[in-house]
C-alpha cells in the first residue's frame, strides 16, 4: 500500500469516526431519588412512559454519590426528586462542579427542600420549600415569549401549592401560582437550572402537560447547541392502520391502532439501552431469519437459532413442520452474521436445545429429541427420540430452557401443560416446574414445582438454580430439590418453589404497552439467565438476571442479592426497552464474547391467550390448535438478534474446542465466562479420559484463586468435571473442602461419594 493511499484512508477512518461519534442519539438522564414519601421510584416509570416516546431515557438511582464518583459524565442532565437530608462536601462539590461547568440541572418539586445542611445546593435551587397547602389549580405564565414557555399552553393539575424562601435575585419566574413563583430557571456558571413546583403525587407525574413542561425544560437546560443535535435525530414517526382487530384487555377507551413494522435503524431509534452499555445488530431478516425462539453457542463459538413458523397453531407431524435450527456465523469479523447453515429442518415447535454426546438435544413437544452430525458438514444426519410425553394441548406451557448442569446432567422447565411419560423403567407424570435428565436419556427427575407457566431457567456460577414464571413471579429460587426430600420417609417439597422478586412491575418506556392481565406487572416473563461473565462492569457479575417481558417491550434487569441462606430479587431497572410496540425480547444470554445477547421476535401481537370475546378483549376470536387465538397479526417474517456490550469492556477470551485438545479444555474450564468452562467441563467428562485429565483438573483445584465477587470458576468445575469421569477422591475432596471460595467448598460436599 502507497504513503498516499495509506493517508486517504487514514483520513477517511477519522471522519467516519468523527461522525459516528457526532451521531444524533436518545437524550440521558440521570435521576436521583429517595426512599421517602414522594416515591421517586414509583414516578420516574411515568416520566419513562411521558418522554420515552419523545426520545429520553431515564436513569435511575437512590445513591446521592452519583454526584462525585464521575457517573455525572455518562448523562445529560441530572434530575433530582428527593429530600435527602444532607449532602457531604464530595456531593456538594460534585454537584456544583457539574452545573457551574456546563451541566443541565432539573431539580422537580421537593427537591427545594433537599441538602438542607447546604446553603450553595438552595442557591444552585434558587430557592427552598417553606410550606404548602394543596388543591387543584393552573398557574399562570409569566414570560410567552421564553423558549421554554413559547407555545406552552399549560394545564390543570391537583398538586401540593408549594410556598418557597430564601430565593434568588437572578431567578428568571416562568410560571407564578397566585403570585408565588413557580417555574423558573437559573444560569449559574456555564450551566442551566431549570426547576419546578410541580409534581407532588401520580397525579401530576402522569398529566401530559406536565411531562410537556419537563421536556421543554430538559430541551432548554442542555443548551441549544446540544438541543439542536438531539432534535436532528429524526425519531421516527409511527404511522398507524385501521381495520386491525387488537385486542383490548386493558379496556382502554380505544383500542390500541398497529403501526406499521419498522427498519433496525429507526427501531433502535425508539429503543433505551442501560446507560455504559451498547447494542449493535448480530443477525435479523435480511439473512432470512425468522422467529428466533432461543440462541445457543457450540464449542466453536458459533451462534445456533431455532426458528419457528409453526408455533403457536400449527404443530405438524414429523417430518412436515416449517421450523429449522441454523448456525449463524460471522465469517468477515464486521460483527454481522453472513452465512447461514442448516443443521436441521422439518421441525415443529422445537422451544429449546443443548449440546451433549456430541449433537444436540432438542425439545420438540411430545418428544425430546436427538440430533447428530457425523460427517462434520454441519448438518444432522442423525435424528433419534430420546423419550416422549410432553403435553402438546397448549404450545406455550410445554417444556423450554434446556440447559447442560454443573451435575452434568440436562436441565430443563416445564408449563402447566404437563408430562406422563415413560423415561428409562420409571413412570412420570408432573406438572409445571424444574426437572433434570441424564443425557443418555436413561433417567429423569422432577426437581420442584412452580407456581404457574414457567419459561425461564438460569445457574448462577456457583450453581444456585434460579427460574421465572410467566405470571407476577419473575424470579424463583430452587434452596432444596424435591429428590432430597424424598431420601427421607414422610418428608415432602412443601407447595411451590418460593419466589424472591422483592419488585413485581415492570417499566415500558410507552404507554401503549398491552397485557392480559397483572397489569403493569410481569405477565410473559421468559428466561433468567444470569450475567455470568467479566467483560460488564462488577455489579453485572453473577448478579444480573436476565427477565424477558415481551408485552412490555423490554428485557428487565433483576439483582440477586444474597440475604442469609436465601436470595432476593431486586429491582435494577432494564436493560433494554423501546418504545416500538413490535419489539419484542423472548430470550437473553451470555455469549461466548462475554456480551448479551438477545432475540428480538419482532412481532405487534405476541400474546397467546385466552381467545378474546366481546366481554374481554373487545370481539370474538377463534381458539387455534396450539390454545392460542388465531391472528393476522402474528408476524413470521422479522426478527433480529443483537449483542449488548459495555463501553471500554474486553471481551471473553474464545476458544475453538471442537479439536478437544486436552490443554484448549483445561484453560477454558478456568475461562471467566461461564459458557466456556461449562463447554469444557462437558468435553472433558465425555472423552472418559481419566489418566489424562484427573490429576490436573486437581491442580487446578489447588490453585485456582477467587475472583472479585468470590466465584472461582475453574475449581468448582474441576471438582464436577471430575465427579463426571468418575475421578472423585480423597484428595480432590480435601482440596475442594479446604478452598477459599464457598462455592468450590460446596462443589466438593456435592460432588463426594453419598456413603
Amino acid at each position: 500500500m502507497t504513503s498516499a493511499l495509506m493517508k486517504t484512508l487514514l483520513s477517511a477512518l477519522t471522519l467516519f469516526a468523527v461522525i459516528a461519534t457526532s451521531q444524533a442519539k436518545r437524550l440521558e438522564v440521570l435521576f436521583l431519588g429517595d426512599n421517602g414519601h414522594h416515591k421517586p421510584s414509583e414516578r420516574v416509570p411515568q416520566i419513562m412512559q411521558g418522554l420515552g416516546p419523545r426520545g429520553v431515557n431515564f436513569t435511575y438511582t437512590s445513591d446521592p454519590n452519583c454526584l462525585h464518583d464521575g457517573t455525572l459524565k455518562s448523562y445529560d442532565a441530572l434530575m433530582i426528586y428527593a429530600n435527602i437530608g444532607n449532602i457531604t462536601q464530595e456531593q456538594e462539590k460534585g454537584i456544583l462542579d457539574y452545573v457551574y461547568k456546563g451541566g443541565a440541572f432539573l431539580p422537580i418539586h421537593c427537591a427545594s427542600y433537599c441538602f438542607l445542611n447546604s446553603m450553595q445546593y438552595i442557591k444552585l435551587v434558587g430557592a427552598q420549600f417553606k410550606s404548602h397547602g394543596a388543591g387543584t389549580f393552573t398557574t399562570e405564565i409569566k414570560e410567552p415569549e421564553h423558549p421554554i414557555m413559547k407555545g406552552f399552553k399549560g394545564f390543570e393539575t391537583w398538586d401540593e401549592t408549594y410556598v418557597h424562601h430564601k430565593g434568588t435575585n437572578d431567578r428568571k419566574v416562568l410560571q407564578t401560582r397566585e403570585g408565588e413563583p413557580w417555574t423558573w430557571t437559573r444560569e449559574p456558571g456555564e450551566g442551566r437550572v431549570f426547576y419546578t413546583a410541580y409534581g407532588h403525587d401520580q397525579r401530576t407525574w402522569g398529566n401530559p402537560g406536565f411531562h410537556d413542561l419537563v421536556y421543554r425544560g430538559l430541551l432548554w437546560a442542555i443548551g441549544e447547541k446540544k438541543s439542536k443535535k438531539f432534535l436532528s435525530l429524526d425519531l421516527p414517526e409511527l404511522v398507524r392502520r385501521d381495520g386491525d382487530l387488537v385486542p383490548n384487555y386493558e379496556r382502554r377507551p380505544e383500542p390500541i391502532k398497529v403501526h406499521l413494522p419498522l427498519s433496525v435503524e429507526d427501531s433502535l431509534k425508539h429503543t433505551q439501552v442501560a446507560n455504559g452499555l451498547d447494542i449493535s445488530l448480530f443477525a435479523s431478516e435480511e439473512l432470512g431469519l425468522y422467529s428466533v425462539i432461543e440462541i445457543d453457542w457450540d464449542e466453536r463459538g458459533r451462534a445456533w437459532v431455532i426458528e419457528t413458523r409453526d408455533y403457536p397453531n400449527e404443530l405438524k407431524p414429523a417430518e412436515l413442520g416449517k421450523d429449522r435450527i441454523r448456525i449463524l456465523e460471522d465469517t468477515d469479523g464486521d460483527g454481522k452474521a453472513d452465512k447461514a447453515i442448516l443443521f436441521a429442518d422439518k421441525l415443529s415447535i422445537p422451544t429449546g436445545m443443548c449440546f451433549a454426546r456430541g449433537g444436540l438435544i432438542v425439545q420438540m413437544a411430545p418428544h425430546f429429541l436427538f440430533l447428530k452430525d457425523t460427517d462434520g458438514d454441519d448438518k444432522a444426519d442423525v435424528r433419534e427420540i430420546l423419550f416422549s410425553g410432553w403435553s402438546t394441548g397448549d404450545t406455550h406451557a410445554g417444556p423450554s430452557n434446556l440447559k447442560y448442569g454443573f451435575d452434568n446432567w440436562i436441565w430443563g422447565v416445564m408449563g402447566y401443560a404437563g408430562f406422563n411419560g415413560k423415561v428409562g423403567e420409571k413412570q412420570h407424570r408432573f406438572g409445571q416446574g424444574v426437572y433434570r435428565f441424564k443425557p443418555d436419556g436413561s433417567e429423569l427427575e422432577y426437581l420442584g414445582r412452580t407456581s404457574n407457566n414457567t419459561w425461564g431457567l438460569g445457574f448462577s456460577e456457583n450453581n444456585d438454580v434460579f427460574i421465572s414464571t410467566a405470571n407476577n413471579q419473575s424470579s424463583v429460587y430452587m434452596p432444596i430439590p424435591r429428590t432430597q426430600y424424598d431420601r427421607f420417609e414422610g418428608l415432602d417439597q412443601s407447595g411451590s418453589l418460593p419466589g424472591i422478586d422483592a419488585n413485581k412491575k415492570f417499566f415500558p418506556i410507552t404507554p401503549n404497552f398491552r397485557q392480559v392481565d397483572v397489569f403493569g406487572g410481569f405477565t410473559a416473563a421468559a428466561g433468567h439467565h444470569l450475567y455470568t461473565a467479566r467483560s460488564f462492569p462488577k455489579d453485572w457479575w453473577n448478579k444480573a438476571a436476565l427477565v424477558n417481558a415481551p408485552t412490555g417491550n423490554l428485557v428487565y434487569r433483576a439483582q440477586i442479592n444474597p440475604e442469609g441462606s436465601h436470595f432476593v430479587a431486586e429491582n435494577a431497572w432494564n436493560l433494554v426497552a423501546s418504545v416500538d410496540e413490535w419489539f419484542s425480547p423472548i430470550y437473553s444470554e451470555v455469549g461466548p464474547d462475554g456480551a448479551i445477547w438477545m432475540s428480538d421476535w419482532y412481532s405487534f401481537l405476541i400474546q397467546h391467550n385466552p381467545t378474546p370475546n366481546k366481554g374481554r378483549g373487545g370481539f370474538d376470536a377463534k381458539r387455534g390448535k396450539g390454545n392460542a387465538f388465531e391472528s393476522p397479526l402474528r408476524d413470521y417474517t422479522r426478527t433480529r438478534i443483537y449483542r449488548f456490550t459495555a463501553k471500554g469492556g474486553k471481551p471473553s477470551q474464545s476458544f475453538d474446542l471442537s479439536k478437544k485438545d486436552p490443554e484448549d479444555l483445561l484453560k477454558a474450564l478456568q475461562s471467566d465466562n461461564l459458557l466456556w468452562r461449562m463447554h469444557a467441563q462437558r468435553l472433558i467428562v465425555e472423552s472418559g479420559d481419566k489418566n489424562t485429565f484427573s490429576s490436573k483438573l486437581k491442580n487446578i483445584i489447588k490453585n485456582s484463586k477467587t475472583d472479585a465477587v468470590g466465584i472461582a470458576g475453574g475449581a468448582i468445575h474441576a471438582l464436577w468435571a471430575l465427579h463426571g469421569l468418575g475421578s472423585i477422591d480423597t484428595e480432590a475432596l480435601s482440596l475442594g473442602l479446604k478452598h477459599e471460595s464457598p462455592g468450590a467448598r460446596r462443589a466438593a460436599a456435592a460432588t463426594a461419594p453419598r456413603t
